[in-house]
């Protein structure tokens, strides 16, 4: 059977957003501190013994977040155009944390954004054939 290694960790950031189009409540400005569980998936260890460390991927996880913190997130590019819904932001940050990680050995295999403590969308790709 082969190896499949998943590592987690967690940041986190607080902002405001609009829902554009929205039929309720949201479509007034808001805000949340969001949590974000980033996943990273590998089938080898490196030299070390790792997939990666885990400060790297808090790492490159709190930089990308550290756009977003306090700030009004319909005024940061892509959600000058794109709605800055829970599901959109997870996609963005799914993208812009993997340009940071992505190697030959690890992926980023999904990302977890919780907008409340009840409320997540949980964004992944699947390699298409």
């Amino acid at each position: 059977m082969a190896a499949q290694y998943t590592l987690k960790i967690l940041a986190e950031f607080a902002s405001a957003h609009t829902l554009r189009d929205y039929p309720g409540a949201c479509s007034r400005m808001h805000g949340h501190n969001w949590k974000v569980e980033l996943e990273v998936t590998a089938s080898r260890l490196n030299e070390t013994g790792m997939v990666i460390d885990f400060k790297q991927m808090k790492a490159a996880a709190n930089e990308v977040c550290d756009q977003l913190d306090h700030h009004y997130l319909n005024e940061i590019p892509p959600f000058t155009e794109t709605n800055p819904t829970a599901e959109n932001i997870a996609a963005w940050l799914y993208g812009e944390i993997s340009k940071k990680i992505n190697n030959d050995q690890a992926k980023v295999s999904s990302l977890t954004l919780w907008e409340t403590d009840r409320a997540c969308v949980k964004y992944t790709e699947r390699e298409s054939r």
